[in-house]
């Protein structure tokens, strides 16, 4: 049986200068020492934006910090004349180990296709970056369609063509709660997770689905997030607006205190 190490990532998306990153990293740090975390049960990553990443980099590697680190996009593109991007070459020189792909503000927002992402995705494996690839569905497409059909559908092309044995991470990020205080129940959550992990499987192997983390994303917070992960496709979250509150989001990270079997 694979054991999948549960993810806590902190997306601060268009939030803090380099300047508070620092500090708020380093709370973060101060209160999860006090309580006496243990780095082996839970993963933690922040996805700070592109000008913080070298002083969060400089901050985690010179105080030893158990945190891991990422972007919040990079271009399909090596280098070139593409204005404003960023590629994975330069990410991967500043150690991320993560970058975030096809989140649903990307999508709106740049007009981000399956097709954009599946090159993103592709993109950030060739630079040895493990991509965390967004899929999720509006309230109406949960309407018109169901709560799996368009993840799933959006999770199918962006694998599509890659490494059978390439690490990813997968969030579910039904659109419909991203912001809304209003977030899935665990039951959607775990039906859609499942759904997903399916497909990985039929696409890539079952090897690679056991192994994949799928996590949870939408309206996320300490008050919900142990019944989240309780379920057994959901392997941990990707927290938006409560990751911008360092004790808040600290309190998520202690999850398995809060988790009764």
């Amino acid at each position: 049986m694979v054991v999948r190490r549960p993810l806590i990532a902190g997306n601060w998306k268009m939030n803090f200068d380099h300047l508070r990153a620092v500090a708020f990293v380093q709370k973060v740090a101060w209160v999860l020492k006090d309580a006496k975390f243990s780095a082996s049960e839970v993963e933690v990553s922040v996805f700070p934006p592109f000008t913080d990443i070298r002083s969060v980099q400089t901050l985690i590697e010179s105080d030893g910090l158990s945190f891991a680190f990422g972007a919040q996009d990079l271009s399909q593109f090596d280098d070139g004349p593409h204005t404003g991007d960023i590629s994975g070459e330069f990410l991967k020189k500043l150690n991320c180990r993560y970058v975030i792909i096809g989140h649903s503000e990307r999508r709106q927002d740049h007009h981000e296709d399956d097709e954009v992402v599946a090159a993103k995705t592709k993109a950030a494996l060739k630079h040895g970056i493990v991509p965390v690839i967004c899929v999720g569905e509006t309230s109406a497409d949960l309407e018109e369609f169901g709560a799996s059909a368009v993840p799933v559908g959006q999770l199918r092309a962006a694998i599509a063509g890659i490494p059978g044995d390439a690490e990813i991470v997968v969030a579910y990020e039904p659109v419909w709660a991203i912001g809304s205080g209003q977030a899935a129940t665990p039951q959607q959550a775990q039906t859609v997770c499942a759904a997903l992990r399916a497909v990985i499987a039929e696409v890539m192997s079952q090897e690679v689905a056991d192994a994949t983390r799928i996590l949870y994303g939408g309206s996320v917070k300490s008050g919900n997030i142990a019944s989240f992960m309780r379920e057994k496709d959901v392997d941990g979250a990707l927290v938006g607006g409560a990751s911008l509150d360092a004790e808040e989001f600290a309190k998520i990270v202690q999850f398995p205190k809060h988790v009764i079997a």
